[in-house]
């Protein structure tokens, strides 16, 4: 086996690490394939002989390209930045079902890592998420350890104060149970039983124009987002639990192709966040 080889194979290894770390700092699942194939191509060119720890070689370079990506996104309008929701990895089993949830990360949380800045954003990723060393976290900022600290803990303060679930995977499934079936019946008293009365709809339809049925929104409180549900209730149908970032969420399926990913947060039994991905253009280009 040649050197060539030997890195493919080392870099394959690492593959999985560097894609979770690329989606949680991009929030994108086509971006963070390009950020990882970049760390290929750097890594194919360099002399990588005296490098002791190649994952930790590889993960600075990966972080170093979301960070140059993050810092190069055209800013959102306010408007469509309130809707906008990161890619959802979906699987058609149900959470009991699937093999691999530890590696998980909600969409809630990527909603929240979106308003931070680059620098923050990296920082947290990378020491809160993967337990990297703010020495370390410092080499890829190009910061010092103690400038790198304060990004995270800035980071930290905006991720607690905001409104992710539990974590309780079998709640979570009672609720999202008990909102498809409210929905489904038009029963708007079942549906404000189950939502939290601060609950935040946002649902993201890419470019459909403003004023259509079903184009993107930000909606907050139970009684709003209630009146929104009934309106999607004709989509019921055509709704199946599945996997959603490693817990349970909703995918509309019709004549074979996704037409909507929703992703919840549930706190002490009630829906506190609905996160709804209907961008066509961005379903279809999810991973089969």
């Amino acid at each position: 086996m040649d050197h060539q080889d030997d890195l493919a194979r080392q870099f394959e290894q690492d593959r999985a690490h560097l894609r979770a770390v690329a989606y949680r700092m991009l929030g994108s699942l086509s971006e963070a394939e390009d950020a990882v194939q970049e760390a290929w191509l750097r890594l194919s060119r360099s002399d990588v002989s005296e490098v002791a720890n190649l994952t930790g070689w590889l993960t600075t370079v990966v972080s170093r390209v979301c960070l140059d990506l993050l810092r190069s996104r055209k800013s959102r309008r306010e408007d469509s930045f309130d809707s906008w929701v990161p890619d959802p990895v979906v699987s058609r089993l149900d959470p009991e079902e699937e093999v691999l949830q530890a590696d998980a990360v909600g969409l809630a949380l990527l909603v929240v890592l979106e308003t931070l800045s680059p620098a923050e954003r990296i920082a947290f990723v990378l020491h809160d998420l993967f337990a990297v060393s703010f020495d370390e976290v410092a080499t890829v900022m190009d910061k010092s350890p103690a400038a790198t600290r304060q990004l995270a803990s800035r980071a930290r303060r905006r991720v607690q104060g905001a409104p992710i679930g539990d974590g309780d995977v079998g709640r979570q499934r009672q609720a999202i149970d008990a909102f498809l079936t409210a929905s489904r019946d038009g029963d708007f008293e079942a549906l404000l039983a189950v939502l939290d009365p601060d609950v935040v709809l946002r649902a993201d339809a890419g470019r459909v124009p403003a004023d259509a049925l079903a184009a993107s929104r930000f909606v907050q409180g139970a009684k709003a987002v209630v009146e929104q549900a009934l309106l999607f209730a004709r989509m019921a149908p055509y709704t199946q639990v599945a996997t959603v970032n490693g817990a349970p969420g909703v995918i509309t399926v019709l004549n074979g192709e996704l037409f909507g990913v929703m992703a919840v947060e549930v706190r002490d039994g009630r829906i506190v966040e609905i996160n709804i991905l209907a961008d066509t253009e961005r379903l279809q280009a999810l991973p089969k």
